[in-house]
């Protein structure tokens, strides 16, 4: 059988442990499985284009457990009443191929995502940042605000979008959350002055230039998440040619991600570099570093992980009949036989066709 957890559960899980907490916790799966990077299989994620929008699998395994994750992301889907992203996922075992578990992936993916944004910026910001400003302010912009909060120390956000109700929804959403003071910026060049950080996570599937290179300041750290397909940017080029670029994985990242626009030898650091000592993170405080994330396989596996962890832990979930298990593995056919050899549905179809 296999273990579900739907949206519900989801919210259930991270509810008990805190989104804070869980936030944190997570950035420590994503850790430890960037830590192990040469044990996992990876692939740039197989994507499907539509003039609306993108249908993306992403997968990879450690040689023990397998992944995927099933993603969208549409977004003109607002005027439908739907998410721009939904997801699911599912876990299996490498050596049978069972599917272990299978889970909603929208709420864990904004969880992720903040967790895996900060855990980056921990190594990349400067010491000290207590201001962000945050750009682009939809679903996933609360959990990137408090995952700076938590892990980072952050307590001032400027916010801005060109929605300004999804703005007020976000500002709303923090009021109750203690130790962070929310402002609405009135543009992208007001949000950003004098900030320490600056994440950029806008929908729109263009090359959009929401940073331009007069805004920034020496020693700011760009968390840039919302450029993740081809076509998709949100940072000028020439902020990219100035700054240290740090990316999950690179192949993956020069077809989807901001340094798209750059020459495909331009120099970029993977992340399980930083990780694993292998390579400095800032280097000064005067440094300007980007972030060009994009999303990758491996911080699903960690997140399908966690999730697995957790409801096990609270025995949420609900184990479903996902694949057969007939008797005789050699004989499928039986599971539409019944148990006396006949199957009452297919008698039934026969007599109608009979009849008629």
């Amino acid at each position: 059988m296999t273990l579900f957890i739907n949206v519900d559960n989801a919210a259930s899980l991270f509810g008990k442990m805190g989104i804070g907490n869980a936030i944190q916790q997570m950035a420590l799966y994503i850790k430890a499985d960037y830590c192990r990077w040469a044990d996992f299989d990876k692939s740039p994620r197989t994507a499907n284009h539509s003039e609306s929008g993108v249908i993306e699998l992403m997968p990879t395994d450690d040689g023990k457990q397998y992944s995927f994750k099933y993603v969208n992301g549409h977004p003109a889907n607002a005027i439908r009443n739907l998410p721009t992203v939904m997801a699911f996922g599912v876990l299996a075992d490498v050596q049978s191929g069972y599917p272990t578990f299978l889970s909603e992936l929208t709420l864990t993916t904004a969880v992720r995502t903040a967790a895996t944004s900060a855990l980056v910026a921990q190594s990349l910001a400067r010491k000290n940042s207590t201001c962000m400003a945050l750009i682009g302010n939809g679903a996933q912009s609360e959990f990137q605000a408090i995952a700076f909060h938590e892990m980072l120390g952050i307590n001032e956000v400027r916010i801005f979008d060109i929605d300004h109700a999804a703005s007020l929804k976000l500002k709303r959403n923090l009021e109750a959350y203690t130790g962070i003071t929310v402002t609405v910026a009135t543009s992208v060049h007001e949000a950003v002055k004098g900030a320490d950080i600056i994440t950029t996570v806008t929908a729109d599937k263009a090359y959009a230039t929401i940073l331009t290179p007069d805004m920034i300041e020496p020693g700011m750290h760009i968390n840039a998440v919302g450029g993740d397909c081809p076509g998709k940017t949100e940072l000028h080029a020439d902020i990219l040619r100035n700054a240290r670029i740090i990316v999950e994985f690179e192949p993956q990242t020069r077809i989807e991600g901001d340094i798209q626009q750059l020459a495909p030898d331009f120099p970029v650091i993977e992340f399980f570099r930083i990780v694993r000592d292998n390579e400095p993170g800032r280097e000064s405080d005067t440094q300007v570093t980007v972030f060009d994330s994009v999303g990758f396989a491996l911080e699903d596996f960690s997140s399908l992980r966690y999730l697995h962890d957790l409801a096990c832990k609270y025995g949420l979930g609900e184990k479903i009949h996902l694949v057969p298990s007939p008797k005789n593995i050699k004989n499928l056919y039986q599971l539409i036989e019944g148990t006396s050899g006949h199957s009452p549905v297919l008698r039934s179809q026969k007599s109608q066709l009979t009849s008629s």
